[in-house]
This record gives C-alpha cells, sequence and structure tokens, in this order.
C-alpha cells in the first residue's frame, strides 16, 4: 500500500487498483442536446434576452416594430435577431399587415420562462 503525498498535506492511503468508483455517463438523447444547443446558442446574446424579457412579460402578441424600442439597434437588426430566436424554436410570428407580432412558441413558453427565471440577478464571486 502506497501514501500519496503532495507537499505537506497527507491524502488517505491508496493501492495501485484502489480507485473512486467510475462515473456513469447520463445518455442524453442527440435531438434533446441538438435542440437545446441551438436554443443556448440563441440566448448567448443580451438583445435577444432582452426580447425574450420583454415577450414573457407579456401576454399578447408583440409588434416587431415594439421590440426594437428599447434597444439602440435598427430594425434590420432586430428583425436578424427575431429570426435567430425563430429559427432556435423560441418564438412564433403571426404576421398582421405590413408588421409581424411575435409571442415565445408554445412548445418552448415554459422553457423559455424557467431559464430567465434562472439567470443570476447579481455579479458572479471571485474565482473559487
Amino acid at each position: 500500500m502506497n501514501t500519496v503525498r503532495r507537499g505537506t498535506i497527507h491524502l488517505l492511503p491508496t493501492t495501485e487498483d484502489d480507485c473512486c468508483a467510475p462515473a456513469r455517463p447520463h445518455t442524453l438523447p442527440t435531438d434533446r442536446a441538438a435542440l437545446a444547443a441551438r436554443r443556448f446558442k440563441a440566448l448567448a446574446d443580451t438583445t435577444r434576452l432582452g426580447i425574450l424579457a420583454t415577450l414573457v412579460a407579456n401576454a399578447d402578441p408583440v409588434c416587431a416594430c415594439d421590440l426594437g424600442d428599447d434597444v439602440a439597434l435598427g430594425q434590420p437588426t432586430v428583425a436578424h435577431h427575431l429570426k435567430v430566436l425563430r429559427d432556435a424554436g423560441l418564438i412564433v410570428a403571426e404576421r398582421r399587415g405590413k408588421w409581424a407580432h411575435y409571442q415565445l412558441h408554445p412548445g418552448a413558453a415554459g422553457w423559455i420562462r424557467a431559464t430567465l427565471a434562472a439567470l443570476p440577478d447579481d455579479a458572479p464571486e471571485g474565482p473559487r
């Protein structure tokens, strides 16, 4: 039996074949992993998070012309962000005349609300 030493810290005695139990991998179905990755990529932008927060706060669909009001971006840039969110399956659009009105995708609304609610309220503490 060998004793592992690192600096002045004495660790528990070990044998050559003594190790921790092997980790059991969690099997995440490929389709669920791909969907989650698409969604998280779409969320990786403060403008898109803001758009989603606006949609969460409104029970009725919101006109695209109103979604650019709280950000200093032009309508083409806002339209790009809306497309990214649509492609990720997070929002849906309904055309009403000249404008599109957006709301959370019914199949993703619960996930979006839970994800936004889980965002930290404060800056992280330093490294641990």
